[in-house]
């Protein structure tokens, strides 16, 4: 009974033993997991991305290349071939009235012949068929009794409209008509003569009452160059109108 007992004892012993060695693999096992899954190292740091750079802007080049200047008015109302726009006295005379320095004018009739010698007396007509005028456009206006009529000679050339003016005598011929009775027949009136481009243009200015002016005659010698200076700058706006339409060079 005593070594029964003493055998039973030494087999619970290794079974605590065995129990004991199998919970110490258990726990260790436990241990090892535990090791493997909270003992992880930290993950390598990846490679660093570089932040985007703005590209560079490129740099504007601009060509040696001058580019031609626009036509010169002047040198288009100086030559027919280049000075080609329509041309009539309701275009080169424009409006019904003409204001110059707050001064008003009424216009009061146009005309226009390609024979220019016929609208001209006192041997003007030979001064223009001489240098070859094409046509002869005149407007007459009005203001306080004084009449003044501009004859606009139209040549192939500015040298032609030049030698027109230096040649100049005799007169344009009033025109009558709108309203205004005629004038400056008989009686001394004011005259003057110039040129721009390939135009010569000419005045006559008197009293629609007839009476006679002197040379030196404020009134009518101011609306003669006031109607003048309009006729200048109507010309030279034909130039601006077709150089502004004109391809450069």
């Amino acid at each position: 009974m005593a070594e029964r007992a003493e055998a039973g004892d030494r087999r619970r012993k290794v079974l605590l033993y065995g129990g004991g060695a199998l919970a110490a693999v258990v726990i260790g096992a436990v241990v090892a997991t535990a090791v493997i899954v909270t003992g992880h190292k930290r993950p390598a740091p990846g490679p660093t991305l570089a932040r985007p750079t703005t590209p560079a802007q490129p740099t504007p080049s601009f060509s040696d290349v001058t580019p031609p200047p626009p036509p010169n008015p002047l040198t288009i109302i100086s030559s027919a071939k280049k000075d080609t726009a329509p041309l009539t006295p309701d275009g080169l005379f424009a409006g019904a009235r003409l204001d110059f320095k707050g001064r008003a004018y009424t216009r009061t009739a146009t005309d226009a012949t390609d024979t220019c010698y016929t609208l001209t007396s006192g041997g003007l007509g030979d001064v223009l068929a001489h240098n070859g005028c094409r046509e002869l456009l005149r407007a007459t206006y009005t203001r306080d009794g004084v009449a003044v009529t501009v004859g606009v000679a139209v040549f192939d050339s500015g040298a032609a409209a030049d030698r027109a003016k230096n040649d100049y005598q005799g007169y344009v011929q009033p025109l009558a008509g709108g309203g205004t009775p005629a004038f400056c027949h008989a009686t001394a009136c004011q005259t003057t003569a110039n040129a721009v481009g390939r135009y010569a243009y000419f005045t006559i200015a008197g009293l629609t009452d007839g009476h006679p002016v002197t040379a030196d005659d404020p009134q009518t010698k101011g609306a003669a160059a006031d109607v003048a200076a309009f006729a200048f700058n109507r010309i030279v706006q034909r130039g601006r109108d077709q150089a502004a339409t004109a391809p450069a060079g």
